[in-house]
């Protein structure tokens, strides 16, 4: 059995102490996924940490340095299934030196209020990264519930 493509996503908040809003990016590629929204991120280059990843892969598609916070928790071991070829990690975080910008693979970002359910669930997400969705709100709930 080959090993899954391990890539890792942002869940990008204004906050984590407090998150009320979530960044959403809609990519401009693949052609089956054009003009679909996902949590940005990206692919685990050889020899890169999970974290050092989502660093980079953030700078790069979105021009920002963010502080992690926590993983949102996976269905398996290597995160959330993407494909029968590649699982995600995804972490909370927030943003702390920058203005996210869409500079690769993207053509648009949106701050969603994470308690207004209908404009966050109502966007085309990419099949993969909706359960994702339900579970950020589940983990921005606990968060929100705990103050």
């Amino acid at each position: 059995m080959n090993e899954l493509k391990q890539i890792v996503g942002g869940a990008i908040v204004d906050s984590l102490e407090r998150p009320r809003m979530l960044l959403a990016a809609r990519r401009t590629a693949p052609e089956a996924f054009a003009g679909m929204w996902e949590f940005p991120g990206g692919k685990v280059e050889p020899g890169e940490g999970l974290e050092e990843a989502l660093h980079r892969e953030l700078a790069e598609e979105l021009g920002v340095e963010v502080r992690l916070g926590a993983e949102v928790e996976g269905t398996t071991a290597a995160g959330w299934p993407l494909n029968t070829a590649a699982a995600m990690r995804v972490w909370l975080a927030e943003v702390t030196v920058g203005e996210p910008a869409p500079l690769e693979d993207h053509d648009e970002l949106r701050w969603l209020p994470l308690d207004g359910r209908a404009g966050l669930l109502g966007l085309p997400w990419i099949p993969a990264d909706f359960p994702i969705v339900h579970a950020v709100l589940a983990a921005t709930a606990a968060r929100s519930a705990a103050d």
